[in-house]
């Protein structure tokens, strides 16, 4: 038995091991391997990230973590962004500190510059000023402060910033400052031992960012970087940066003609052009299928309804800021609101005839556009827009019907990522934060029967789970599909909502075998999300190499001259009868310019057509990437071209 001086740490590996009171993570890293000691970032003590130069007092479970972790990159960013804040110091004495977090990608400080701006020309110069404070190693210090010493600090400088952000701490809130070098910050930590860690640093651009991200309050500039290790590292990122650019959403659906945006219309409002619909049809066709097989019933909500309506299914107040202003009727006094969700007109629906429990499961499914007030520095192409169409539905069902009812949910959404091609991914479980009880509705024994549910349906499946306090819905803990593109970025996409809340607020009942009236539980789902979010996932993805069931334009026929015109007519109408998306090019140009074009808007494929076609039935295929494929039958190539929009995934 350990004595007073000495404290047990339990390892991943359910391995126990006895240290002295007071040992740091970098001493038991050490203890494990001289490797693991060079390698390690951090230590996670009983699930919380700390610094490895900080004392452990007492029993716990521990891990170190690495570069390899994403708690390691958590405090690589973190630290660097304190560096980048230090060079930013020296260079510019008069800046003041907002916030400075870590971030999926890297890190971002925001700064006050009251006599002057930085631009990205200014960026080669904070990096090399970086470069030279982490060569000086300089170590992270924590330090507990009182209140009055933080808001006497930062008042003496004239920070209004940290000042704001230390007023809201809660009283009983540990206040803590790391120093390196010459700058001190009020942070949480945790940090690198020292700066030397930090050997490639690159700042990336410059944006402007609201104060708290509300537009009435001061624009400060907003300055993002990343750090690595090793410089080969950075040399890999700024690779795949590049690629990252050439596959950009934006980029490519307007030279594809999928959507476009226009200051007349408004900001986040998508265009969507006759490409984008054939997309968009393709994406809802496959799922209506699948609901179709599942028994869900379609049903068509309109766009707006009266504000009570979201009062009662508490919306309206907990979507009130990020929701357009409420829509007043000139002569009837009402309210009225863009619908922010679904699931209350589905609500609404449920209730319109009295329902039995052999009614139930009812699955009912809507393509639904919705509204949201996103601030205007957030929105970003398709994935973050005002107006978006959820591919929702609700499932009122039995308590006993629960895990039944979203395993076939599950099942469905893999089966959508599988025919999407995206198969690299993890489910996250999204639970409350109990550390913030007020954001949410409903009792609390709800709540830990739905999230245990949850659990138990994603262990009986054998899905990849993590969990993460603080995701949920504010009715409900939800299964979130986080998927990694081809160029190994994660993405929320298809969400499974387990909710006992809404039923309630909407007192929606069915009658049980007893014929006592019962309350139905509520299953919200989405498995692609939205289709403007899957529309820029799937450009970026494929790079806008569509397979053939998901192109816009699946066959283009490219007449060799205008005198094989009728011709190419004849082989166009055919393809049309069968069900494709055909093309023919009309224009009077050269087959080369054709083809040339034809490979830049990347249809699948081409079929050229001259004299010898036309006389004998045939055309000659040329695939999109690929080149020439020879010459066949038409008849004989269309049962190929359905055999692969059968087969094939994205």
């Amino acid at each position: 038995m350990a004595g007073s001086e000495e404290i047990r740490l339990r390892f991943p590996d359910g391995s126990v091991r006895t240290f002295p009171r007071g040992v740091t993570g970098l001493d038991v890293a050490k203890n494990i391997s001289p490797r693991l000691a060079k390698e390690a970032l951090g230590i996670v003590v009983d699930d919380e990230i700390w610094d490895l130069t900080r004392p452990i007092e007492k029993d716990a479970a521990v891990r170190i973590v690495t570069w390899n972790d994403p708690e390691g990159k958590y405090v690589f960013w973190h630290s660097s962004a304190h560096l980048m804040a230090e060079a930013l110091q020296s260079l510019y004495p008069d800046v003041k500190f907002a916030i400075g977090p870590p971030i999926e990608q890297g890190f971002y400080y925001d700064v006050d510059l009251e006599d002057g701006k930085i631009t990205e020309e200014d960026l080669p110069r904070i990096e090399a000023r970086m470069t030279e404070l982490a060569r000086r190693k300089a170590p992270y210090q924590r330090q507990t402060v009182s209140r009055d010493e933080a808001l006497r600090y930062y008042r003496d400088r004239g920070n209004p910033y940290k000042v704001e952000i230390i007023e809201e701490l809660p009283p009983e809130a540990e206040i803590t400052f790391y120093t390196q070098g010459d700058f001190t910050d009020l942070c949480r930590g945790p940090h690198l031992p020292h700066t030397g860690y930090i050997k490639a640093p690159k700042l990336l651009n410059v944006a402007g960012a609201y104060w708290r991200g509300d537009e009435k309050n001061k624009q400060l500039t907003r300055i993002y970087g990343i750090t690595f290790p090793r410089r080969k590292m950075l040399d890999e990122y700024l690779q795949w940066r590049e690629e990252v650019k050439k596959r950009d959403h934006r980029v490519l659906g307007k030279r594809l003609k999928i959507f476009t945006f226009s200051q007349e219309v408004g900001a986040g409002l998508p265009l969507w052009l006759p490409n984008g619909v054939a997309l968009r049809n393709a994406l809802t066709e496959m799922l209506q299928k699948e609901q179709r097989l599942r028994g869900y019933r379609p049903v068509v909500t309109p766009h707006i309804a009266r504000t009570e309506l979201y009062k009662i299914s508490g919306h309206y107040d907990k979507y009130k800021e990020s929701s357009f202003q409420p829509i007043k009727t000139p002569h009837e006094k009402e309210e009225y609101l863009l619908k922010p969700m679904n699931c209350p007109h589905h609500c609404i629906i449920y209730k319109e005839e009295p329902r039995s429990y052999r009614d139930l499961p009812l699955r009912l499914a809507e393509f639904g556009t919705v509204y949201r007030y996103e601030q205007s520095g957030e929105l970003h192409g398709l994935t973050r827009v005002r107006s978006f169409t959820q591919d929702d539905a609700h499932i009122f069902c039995r308590p006993d019907q629960v895990k039944s009812e979203i395993k076939g949910v599950l099942e469905m959404t893999l089966n959508a990522l599988r025919r999407l091609g995206l198969n690299d991914f993890y489910v996250q479980v999204s639970l409350r934060d109990p550390a913030n009880p007020e954001k949410y509705i409903g009792a609390p024994e709800r709540w830990e029967q739905a999230e245990q549910a949850l659990r138990e349906v994603v262990k009986e499946v054998g899905l990849e789970a993590r969990e993460e306090e603080g995701e949920a819905a504010f009715y409900g803990p939800k299964l979130d599909f986080m998927v990694r593109d081809a160029l190994g970025r994660a993405w929320q996409l298809g969400t499974v909502q387990l909710d006992y809340n809404l039923p309630e607020r909407f007192d929606l009942v069915y009658t049980d075998e007893q014929s006592q009236p019962q309350r139905p539980v509520m299953i919200h789902r989405a498995p692609m999300g939205s289709l403007e979010r899957i529309v820029a996932i799937l450009l970026e993805h494929t790079g806008g190499n569509f397979p053939l069931w998901l192109a816009p334009v699946q066959v283009i026929v490219l007449p060799v001259s205008d005198k094989h015109l009728e011709y190419a007519r004849q082989v166009g109408r055919r393809l049309f009868t069968e069900g494709f998306r055909a093309e023919v090019d009309e224009r009077s140009e050269t087959i080369g310019k054709k083809i040339r074009d034809a490979e830049h808007r990347k249809i699948p494929y081409m079929l050229i057509v001259g004299g010898k076609e036309a006389a004998e039935g045939t055309v000659s295929i040329r695939r999109h990437q690929h080149g020439d494929q020879g010459v066949i039958a038409l008849e004989a190539f269309i049962p190929i071209l359905h055999d692969q929009i059968h087969n094939e995934t994205a």
